[in-house]
């Protein structure tokens, strides 16, 4: 019995020592850095009963994880537990709330994620002491203010992430010491004046600044390398730079929408060899120019120039890109005839040419017949749209016709001497 009871016990006591190694305990170094990351946030700005105001570094975070001390914003698996410093910051959507003061000082951070949350005030100018930095993400919380001009010298950083924030002022020019970006987000803020050319930036893929209120023109160079140009929702205005891009060889998606374009479109947008989204929509352009070569071996998949002031006839050779599966040209000033060659790559497109599975006409002065072989479509198959023209021979019975709703005769006679 004796021996039994010996045994056991000796069991227990290896137990509860390999219990002890499993445990995770938090290194003293990462203690310490998220120690200066919560006296980086102004203390009067914390609200009573939050995240932050919950951590007490009397106890141990990885030991005391689920109580009262620590009620969220750890994963202690993600803690670098070594002799290291700590590289990784990330508390998206933890709840925290405060304002960033100017202390803030992590020298070996590479990655500062404060994104979802509810921090206030000023970007603090601080953040240039993260000299490590590659991806600084503060997308989804209220910041004020402007950006700091102190952001471009984190040389570093790959990827900015300000958006959905409120940020007011210019974009500072500044950003162009940013030489190593890739990834640039502005959208959602209260951003005004011109927007600055940013050259320098010879790694950016990717640049949004949407739903702002940026004014002036477009900026007539954008960097080299960039993929992506999202600028919609804002008061840019003027016309259409002939060379926007010129010199830009990865070109893929190009979103200036909502904005105060006018006068007409470049023929560049429409040869350009890598680009396959052009959305120029909700502005205030008048005319399409055609290109000269009639070559259309462009990547265009998109074309969406719906809700501008553009006169004319409807430009045939966009019924002729063998790689244009989607064409909005609705609620213009459009008129003549539909080309034969939009309903042919509707219906019966050329080999190697891909057709339409949206064509978007409608809300023109368009007139005349339906070519015939739109009138063999089945509803279902493609998104067209004729209604709201003046073609009065487009009945009900053809869904495309939209109920057979037309313009009055009275305004179609109005628009000008085309309409008979």
């Amino acid at each position: 019995m004796a021996t039994t009871l010996s045994s056991l016990t000796l069991l227990s006591i290896i137990f509860t020592l390999l219990l002890r190694q499993a445990h995770s305990v938090t290194h003293w170094e990462d203690i310490r850095v998220l120690e200066d990351f919560k006296n980086a946030v102004t203390p009067n700005s914390v609200s009573p009963g939050s995240c932050l105001s919950s951590w007490d570094f009397t106890l141990d975070p990885c030991d005391n994880l689920y109580s009262d001390k620590f009620t969220c914003g750890f994963r202690c698996d993600l803690v670098v537990s070594n002799a290291s410093r700590v590289t990784e910051l990330a508390l998206d959507q933890a709840g925290y709330s405060g304002t960033l003061s100017s202390n803030l000082n992590l020298p070996y951070l590479q990655t500062l994620d404060l994104s979802n949350n509810f921090f206030t005030g000023p970007i603090p100018n601080s953040l240039s002491n993260l000299t490590r930095l590659q991806k600084l993400s503060l997308s989804g919380n209220s910041f004020t203010s402007s950006v700091p001009d102190s952001i471009g010298s984190l040389i570093s950083l790959e990827d900015l992430s300000l958006d959905y924030n409120d940020l007011r002022g210019t974009v500072p020019f500044a950003l162009n010491g940013l030489k190593n970006l890739k990834r640039l987000q502005l959208g959602s803020n209260q951003l005004t004046g011109e927007f600055p050319e940013l050259t320098q930036l010879s790694q950016l893929v990717f640049l949004d600044a949407s739903n702002n209120a940026i004014s002036g023109n477009i900026p007539s160079r954008f960097p080299p390398s960039v993929m992506e140009i999202i600028m919609r929702n804002n008061q840019i205005q003027g016309k259409i730079p002939e060379n926007i891009l010129s010199n830009l060889s990865y070109l893929q998606v190009l979103d200036l929408s909502h904005n105060q374009l006018t006068e007409s479109i470049p023929p560049s947008l429409f040869t350009h060899p890598t680009l396959q989204q052009l959305t120029l929509s909700y502005n205030n352009l008048q005319a399409i120019q055609s290109p000269a070569t009639s070559n259309y071996q462009n990547t265009l998949i998109e074309i969406d120039l719906s809700n501008n002031n553009i006169h004319g006839f409807l430009p045939g050779f966009m019924g002729r890109m063998p790689s244009l599966s989607a064409l909005s040209l609705e609620n213009n000033k459009f008129t003549g005839m539909i080309p034969t060659q939009y309903a042919v790559k509707a219906v019966f497109p050329e080999t190697g040419t891909v057709p339409f599975q949206r064509l978007l006409l409608g809300g023109n002065y368009l007139l005349g017949g339906i070519p015939g072989p739109l009138t063999g479509l089945k509803p279902g198959s493609v998104n067209v749209n004729l209604g709201d023209n003046c073609l009065y021979r487009c009945p009900a019975m053809f869904f495309f016709c939209q109920g057979g709703s037309q313009k009055s005769f009275t305004e179609c006679k109005n628009f000008g001497p085309v309409i008979p």
